[in-house]
């Protein structure tokens, strides 16, 4: 019979696991994604404000501005995209940030609060399994709402989708590297709120204020140089901009900054962001708040 000993840990706070098979350990993390992803599906508010809400965006965004034309057009008025596939990239990084940072972010600030992760630490469940769970369910639901937008555009609004295998290796690369940076972000500011009950107080608004100034509802170039170059600081902007040189046509690079897509930039800023959450999760992350 394997025994399992506890030891000091800054995982836990209290203990660590120094023994836990690790095919036990992950099995436990893969039972777990679809418990939580149960719970996710289950949180009506949740699933509206970070699983739908993009999707009824792109809706009323394709709509609303459907007749101001083509985005993009020649002077006589030919060519150009619509508005609902100038829109499906930004929709879909807001909901790459959602999914991970505000889905994740609330989640275990209100876990935290409401003393699951206490009752948790008590039990055997190791951290790397929890871990598992959460990244999980936040793929699983992110690739469901990822293919309702491209259904979407394609379906309801005759969106043409890119033929290129170049375009499609982009958008799964930069989604893939966007959604575990956002997880991982995720995780790393669950620390902020004070308790369970402010947590989306805390959290939601400077997201929501990061979505207008990243290229999501507004156009990057539309915005003063100062405000941009406090957007490319985040990864949300760099999302966003991965997105559009996956899904759009080549010639609306040159309204990026700097004239051209920067994939290297895309991959270095999210790669950076990743680096930065993984320390802040190593560093802050506890079963149980120090002052509880």
């Amino acid at each position: 019979m394997s025994t399992t000993i506890l030891t000091p840990g800054p995982l836990t706070g209290t203990t660590r696991e120094s023994h836990f098979g690790p095919l036990r350990a992950l099995r436990l993390g893969v039972r777990r994604i679809g418990y939580e992803t149960k719970l996710y599906f289950r949180a009506g508010d949740t699933v509206f404000f970070t699983f739908l809400f993009p999707v009824v965006l792109l809706g009323i965004f394709s709509v609303a501005f459907g007749g101001l034309g083509n985005v993009g057009a020649n002077p006589d008025g030919s060519g150009g995209i619509s508005q609902a596939a100038y829109y499906l990239p930004g929709m879909i990084a807001a909901g790459i940030l959602l999914s991970g940072v505000q889905n994740l972010g609330v989640d275990i600030a209100m876990e935290r609060g409401d003393g699951t992760l206490k009752r948790l630490a008590g039990t055997p469940l190791p951290v790397i399994s929890y871990f598992i769970g959460k990244m999980g369910q936040v793929l699983v639901t992110s690739l469901a709402q990822v293919i309702l937008l491209l259904l979407l555009a394609r379906v309801a609004f005759g969106v043409a989708l890119p033929t290129e295998p170049a375009k499609w290796l982009t958008f799964v690369w930069v989604y893939l590297l966007g959604i575990v940076t956002a997880a991982v972000l995720g995780i790393a500011i669950s620390r902020l709120p004070r308790s369970g009950k402010s947590a989306s107080a805390v959290i939601i608004p400077p997201l929501l204020v990061l979505q207008f100034i990243s290229g999501v509802y507004l156009s990057f170039a539309l915005l003063p140089e100062w405000l941009q170059n406090i957007a490319s600081i985040f990864p949300l902007k760099w999302i966003a901009q991965g997105m559009r040189a996956a899904l759009l046509p080549d010639s609306f690079a040159s309204a990026e900054a700097g004239g051209s897509w920067n994939l290297p930039g895309v991959a270095i800023a999210l790669g950076i962001w990743l680096v930065v959450g993984l320390v802040v999760c190593r560093v802050t992350f506890r079963w149980i708040r120090k002052d509880s």
